[in-house]
């Protein structure tokens, strides 16, 4: 009942925190965010150290450096929307992350105990795997969709949205008759039947939704497409994140959030299925 209390009063928590944060203002949802990836990225490299023990031996400035540089590739996707002076946040941070993963490699030579390419592209596919599909999202919160009335925040509402209902019917119809294994090696819980009925449940509300109320926003199929990509990239999305846990020997990346483990627990679905979002946007909603 203790732990059933704490979960609740968490996800109460990190629910209002999230919706304040994607609705108050543009630069709401980027400091949201912000945040999110910097906590995230640690929590990639605690799973890498676990995964790979060469890892533990980077040096300071290698740590840092790559979490400076997840940072900097942030404030580079705000692209010209922070202005002040004739200079953006988007232009600053363009030139910082060029700056570091660019001297990234020179300081691990001069300061770390030993050199390993294999150690620099870890850091590199962290950056890959963690911010730029953060960039990707504040790109899609940034960026006006030309001739319809959708708010900057509604795509990444809704496919914040889509990827929770796909998860909770997911859980709901795998509890009432999953009985086929979906990938018992990465997440042996996980289901065919709740698997499929989760994205089936997910593009369904997403159409009814989008055919009664939506349509002011974004034309139905957009409604349709993206629940779809939520749903699919999304349990892509969870799969990997189970994958590195099993490969690292931990249940979850981290304890920030008591009950629900840490942020690449909270965000794992987001960080495939938004950039898969941001080039549907690009090619068929812009």
């Amino acid at each position: 009942m203790k732990t059933f209390i704490t979960r609740t009063i968490t996800a109460l928590f990190f629910v209002a925190i999230m919706l304040g944060g994607i609705l108050w203002t543009p630069l709401s949802f980027f400091l949201l965010f912000f945040l999110v990836n910097f906590f995230a990225l640690q929590e990639y490299a605690k799973l890498v150290r676990h995964i790979d023990a060469d890892y533990t031996e980077i040096s300071s400035w290698h740590r840092y450096g790559a979490l400076i540089a997840g940072c900097a590739m942030m404030l580079a996707f705000t692209g010209s929307n922070f202005e002040r002076n004739g200079l953006s946040l988007g232009e600053i941070g363009w030139a910082m992350s060029f700056i570091f993963i660019l001297i990234l490699p020179l300081g691990e030579i001069l300061m770390g105990k030993t050199f390993s390419l294999k150690t620099i592209g870890y850091s590199l596919l962290g950056l890959m795997y963690v911010t730029v599909p953060f960039g990707l999202l504040a790109d899609l919160r940034f960026t006006e969709v030309p001739g319809y009335h959708a708010p900057g925040y509604l795509i990444p509402l809704l496919l914040i949205c889509f990827i929770w209902i796909n998860d909770t019917m997911a859980y709901i119809v795998g509890s009432l008759i999953g009985r086929t294994p979906f990938a018992p090696a990465i997440s042996p819980k996980k289901t065919i039947e709740g698997t499929v009925g989760g994205m089936i449940l997910a593009v369904a509300a997403a159409g009814v939704f989008g055919h009664f109320w939506g349509h002011q926003w974004l034309p139905l199929q957009h409604w349709i497409a993206l629940s779809a990509i939520a749903a699919v990239f999304g349990t892509a999305g969870d799969l990997l994140e189970s994958r590195l846990k099993r490969l690292a020997g931990v249940k979850d990346s981290g304890n920030i959030m008591p009950g629900h483990g840490g942020f690449l627990d909270r965000f794992d679905s987001l960080l495939v299925a938004a950039p898969f979002a941001w080039i549907y946007v690009s090619l068929f909603v812009r």
